[in-house]
């Protein structure tokens, strides 16, 4: 494996600190986040080879990423959080030009909820990031899998592991045939479950509607939400994909008090925004020790699969 370039000063290991010791984010276009208020790394710093530090933040409320009594910090912000530490890495230390198309391959992780309580000001995590498996195609990367350990105060608070790849415009296009986010309009959005059932606050962020079988859903794709949908996309992004997985578990574990902790998934292929998604629990114990299976189908393709975790709160 290569050693990864300098990191680039994008990376802001340098950048000036204010008289409370906070700093600007990182550019919004190098974690693919149009909004700034939905970046949220702050900086960081190559440590050996292919060893990094990321510094993030985190605020005390979120639409999604806090509890809604805003005592805690949702497991899928640090999700988000592993995922924007990738694209940066990406663009900063491996050279992968802006304007790449990134493609979420698996996602693993393991939190400890207990240690993820909002305090008296916006948590602030460093990651530890090692990147293995770099992926050359003609000698450039085209992919990476990563392991992440995420940090509050010394004390460790989740591990992850994500693996993606990414492509050109130009080859990306070849790929969707054409489809873009201005020639493919989502289904209409069908009437959701009711925020308590699957712990949300507000309507909107309700992304599973009822069905006749009380653990199938669809997806409700809502391309207006201003956090799933921070920028147009042609397709469905990964982490709706992973928010109707928790709220799958919380649909079926709301009256005994079991919240989902720990989530491995696997994307296979693109979920299509103009063809319904169905989102499929049942009771699993697997190989890694989880309680739920969640299944993304449509038509006859899995789009996704994903075990969780479950503890009580």
């Amino acid at each position: 494996m290569p050693h990864p370039r300098p990191l680039a000063t994008t990376l802001l290991a340098q950048a000036p600190t204010g008289p409370d010791g906070l700093t600007a984010t990182v550019p919004r276009q190098l974690v693919h986040r149009a909004s700034v208020a939905e970046t949220l790394l702050i900086g960081g710093s190559r440590t050996a080879g292919d060893r990094f530090t990321i510094l993030a933040q985190w605020p005390r409320a979120h639409q999604l990423h806090v509890s809604p009594d805003r005592s805690a910090y949702e497991p899928l912000l640090v999700a988000e959080t592993v995922r924007q530490a990738g694209a940066l890495l990406a663009h900063t230390a491996y050279d992968v030009p802006l304007g790449h198309q990134f493609v979420l391959r698996e996602l693993r992780l393991t939190t400890r909820p207990e240690r993820l309580a909002v305090g008296l000001a916006p948590a602030e995590p460093v990651l530890h990031v090692t990147v293995r498996d770099l992926d050359l195609r003609g000698g450039r990367p085209a992919g990476f899998s990563y392991d992440a350990d995420i940090r509050l105060d010394g004390e460790s608070v989740a591990t992850a592991h994500i693996s993606a790849t990414w492509t050109s415009a130009a080859v990306y296009r070849r790929l969707r045939g054409g489809r873009t986010a201005d020639t493919v309009s989502a289904l209409p959005v069908p009437p959701g479950l009711a925020p308590a059932e699957v712990d949300r606050a507000l309507p909107p962020d309700v992304v599973l509607a009822p069905t006749d079988h009380p653990d199938r859903w669809q997806l409700r794709v809502d391309t207006a939400h201003a956090v799933f949908f921070d920028h147009p996309l042609d397709h469905v992004p990964g982490m709706l994909l992973l928010e109707a997985v928790r709220q799958a578990v919380r649909a079926r574990t709301s009256d005994d008090g079991r919240v989902p902790v720990s989530f491995y998934g696997a994307f296979h292929q693109y979920a299509e925004l103009d063809r319904p998604t169905w989102i499929e629990a049942f009771d699993k114990q697997g190989e890694h020790g989880t309680d739920v299976q969640v299944l993304g189908q449509q038509g006859d393709s899995t789009v996704f699969e994903c075990a969780v975790g479950i503890a009580r709160r």
